[in-house]
């Protein structure tokens, strides 16, 4: 079974909306409003790949309320710590006239410590049945930017698997605990590294740099595909894969569809090469619909065959 955390889940609102202006008065075209966080869009496309998955995190109040409803009556598992506060709610904004998506996050609820505890004990019982743990997204108000860190700590001592998809503070004290799997974009990357990342060359020595801050397997996310250091029979390799641009939709969310189709083919057993083609698929795949967390598995599977794959070699940096 595979679980996902999203401490700062939301109800998403996407709104397709031709000629967007700021300042002028709308109708849009097409709507959609869907229980969402990071962890929740890697949960529903986990779900919808035909993966075994059960969310947590933090919900609170009607808006809450919504995203649990949400998620049981599309029959994903789901075990949240109620919390005082309300949830938030994210409005996207896509204009389909020129392709540009305009993103508006609340900042969300702020939790207190006596529902943290709660969690952690929550989260330790859920465990115990899982083989992996996607922790993705940022931290309510309340939450110590240690406390994935925390996370990792307690579900290595139950050898589970811990995939991090964050930012910030919160992920750069994650990285330190040593989770098995990192998968920044890059201006993530750069920020985690400490400098920018000029040609190919240098991206490929990130991995070895983000390595060498804790996490046992690093991937990057591109426009295009990724690039990754995996271990294949207990040793670092290094890839490219990539996918031919295609005209998109809508791009948000795109990288929870990777991080989904990553843990979907991992937790079927596939070879660290194929789990990355896989979710290089899934990625290109979810950018044709509004919404996150959203793809066609028969599309995934009809993409794979466009998905290239190079192994690169990762200059040694210094620790």
């Amino acid at each position: 079974m595979i679980l996902t955390v999203t401490l700062n889940a939301a109800i998403d609102k996407s709104l397709s909306v031709p000629s967007f202006r700021l300042g002028r008065r709308h109708r849009t075209v097409e709507q959609r409003s869907t229980a969402g966080g990071k962890g929740v869009n890697v949960a529903r496309l986990l779900a919808s790949l035909g993966q075994p998955v059960i969310a947590t995190g933090f919900v609170g109040g009607a808006t809450g309320t919504r995203i649990v409803e949400q998620l049981t009556a599309e029959s994903i598992l789901n075990g949240f710590v109620h919390i005082g506060e309300e949830s938030r709610t994210n409005i996207s904004v896509l204009d389909p006239t020129t392709g540009e998506q305009t993103e508006i996050n609340e900042r969300g609820p702020e939790v207190n410590p006596a529902e943290v505890e709660l969690f952690i004990e929550k989260l330790c019982y859920l465990a115990r049945g899982a083989a992996i743990c996607v922790l993705a997204g940022s931290l309510p108000r309340g939450v110590d930017p240690s406390f994935y860190a925390t996370l990792i700590a307690e579900l290595a001592r139950l050898d589970v698997v811990t995939v991090v998809d964050s930012e910030g503070e919160a992920m750069k004290l994650a990285v330190r605990a040593e989770p098995t799997v990192i998968s920044p974009n890059m201006a993530e990357a750069e920020e985690l590294v400490g400098h920018e990342f000029n040609d190919r060359d240098e991206q490929a020595g990130a991995l070895t740099e983000l390595r060498n801050l804790g996490s046992r397997e690093a991937i990057i996310t591109l426009p295009d595909g990724c690039i990754a250091s995996v271990l294949v029979d207990g040793q670092p390799r290094e890839y490219r894969v990539w996918i031919e641009p295609r005209e998109a939709v809508a791009s948000v969310g795109a990288g929870d569809a990777f991080l989904a189709g990553y843990v979907a083919a991992r937790y079927s057993g596939s070879t660290p090469e194929e789990c990355l083609r896989y979710a290089v698929a899934c990625g290109a795949e979810s950018t044709q619909r509004l919404g996150a967390g959203l793809v066609d598995p028969k599309g995934v599977d009809e993409l794979l065959a466009e998905v290239e794959v190079e192994q690169i070699e990762a200059p040694a940096r210094a620790l």
